[in-house]
């Protein structure tokens, strides 16, 4: 009786883990695809007029489809978003105008260093998912067409001479910095 007990205490926290996971993954990429809406929404402000302003409106019109995904995961999964959500939709917004009020090259660097992060951090989530691909299929389709859009998002900058911008480096890392702390933080908050 007692080893019956103690084994569905181990089960039902596997699973409450398992649902923790899902539920955390939910969260954080909700807040990010918010996140990336803004910045693209940012520099559309700045630079939605000049030659490069097509090129951020096809991305930001993916971030677009991302974010609304993940607001219909929220619903049907019953995640709670994170509460650094008017935060992160401030934050963004001043990161985009910001960067393409420094150029095109720098709107471009400031795309580069968040996708770079973004790619890392969906590839650590769908190894996560593939413990349990057939449970988690819904969500391994959504993160690795997202991914690889983001994957898109960050070579095009590359290629629109991203690395160009003077001080791309620290301002790159300063960026990526910013990005792996909003991901901590919405994880848990």
């Amino acid at each position: 009786m007692l080893q019956s007990r103690v084994l569905r205490r181990c089960s039902q926290r596997r699973l409450s883990s398992a649902a923790q996971q899902i539920d955390t993954i939910i969260r954080v990429d909700h807040a990010g695809e918010l996140g990336a809406d803004r910045i693209y929404a940012g520099q559309m402000a700045v630079l939605g007029k000049s030659s490069v302003g097509p090129m951020i409106q096809h991305m930001w019109d993916q971030e677009k489809e991302h974010k609304a995904k993940f607001e219909e995961l929220i619903n049907k999964y019953r995640v709670r978003p994170t509460v650094l959500t008017p935060i992160w939709n401030v934050a963004g917004f001043m990161l985009g105008a910001g960067s393409a009020l420094l150029g095109p090259k720098a709107a471009m660097a400031c795309t580069v260093a968040v996708e770079s992060v973004i790619v890392e951090h969906y590839n650590n989530q769908l190894r996560v998912l593939m413990s349990d691909p057939e449970k988690n299929r819904e969500l391994l389709t959504v993160l690795q067409k997202f991914r690889d859009d983001e994957q898109e998002h960050h070579d095009k900058g590359l290629d629109e001479g991203a690395e160009e911008t003077p001080f791309y480096e620290a301002f790159s890392n300063i960026i990526k910095l910013g990005c792996r702390a909003a991901i901590s933080l919405s994880e848990v908050v």
